[in-house]
């Protein structure tokens, strides 16, 4: 258990400095290749704000929010306690979007980079906290989670239904609805949603494969009973 518990914690610290390296290439040497194509993508969002869809974002962000993260990753937390008996799988959620604040407020001060030259629509946000983008890590690891629990459930339970798959698509999908909403805000280039998307499935498959989730297998189907049966085999003794 130590030594899958330090493991855990190099392969963490890794991902940060791999995070935080990525950061400060993106705000020195590939500054003046990437700032044109993303500050491109931002302009192309800001383009498409309509008075229906600016709402619609307003609902992408309020998902990303911390708060709401952590209310829903609490839910996720006591179902999956309950459904799979299991701590780990009621840590996965929690601990997954815990380490991803950790990497967030890493690369926000060590790697400053201003928000994209839009009109930004989420007000109060700091001006030089551009990367990474910490709703979209909050996005993964509650709802993205939630998609790998419930998947790993059916599975060993062996359901694999059409609703069961549509759930697990449709949580699947909030993380890709928090990004477009918060590009369409001008909150973040898209390399800063891209590379929270990235560190934040890779620390969820780190945990989930750390806390033995992604072992997990159908379970065996129980033999019909025979008793009653006129022909059934009587043992010897």
């Amino acid at each position: 258990m130590a030594r899958k518990v330090l493991l855990v914690v190099v392969a963490y610290a890794a991902l940060a400095l791999v995070v935080v390296g990525w950061g400060w290439l993106l705000t020195h040497s590939l500054e003046g290749s990437i700032e044109g194509p993303d500050d491109d993508v931002s302009q192309w969002f800001a383009g498409q704000r309509t008075s229906a869809l600016d709402p619609v974002s307003d609902i992408g962000t309020l998902l990303g929010e911390t708060p709401v993260g952590l209310g829903v990753g609490a839910v996720v937390a006591v179902v999956a306690f309950f459904a799979f008996r299991s701590i780990a799988a009621a840590l996965l959620v929690l601990v997954t979007d815990v380490g991803n604040g950790g990497i967030y407020w890493l690369g926000t001060h060590a790697d400053p980079r201003d928000r994209p030259p839009v009109k930004i629509m989420d007000s109060g946000l700091v001006p030089d906290h551009s990367f990474p983008s910490g709703h979209m890590g909050t996005a993964v690891a509650v709802y993205g989670g939630a998609a790998l629990l419930l998947a790993l459930w059916l599975r060993s339970r062996g359901r694999t239904g059409p609703v069961g798959g549509v759930l697990v698509v449709l949580l699947a999908l909030v993380p890709v609805f928090v990004a477009l909403s918060r590009l369409y805000q001008g909150a973040h280039h898209l390399t800063d949603v891209a590379t929270s998307a990235v560190y934040g499935t890779v620390l969820l498959v780190v945990l989930a494969t750390a806390l033995g989730l992604r072992r997990s297998r159908p379970e065996a189907a129980v033999p019909r009973s025979t008793r009653g049966h006129a022909d059934a085999p009587v043992p010897h003794r």
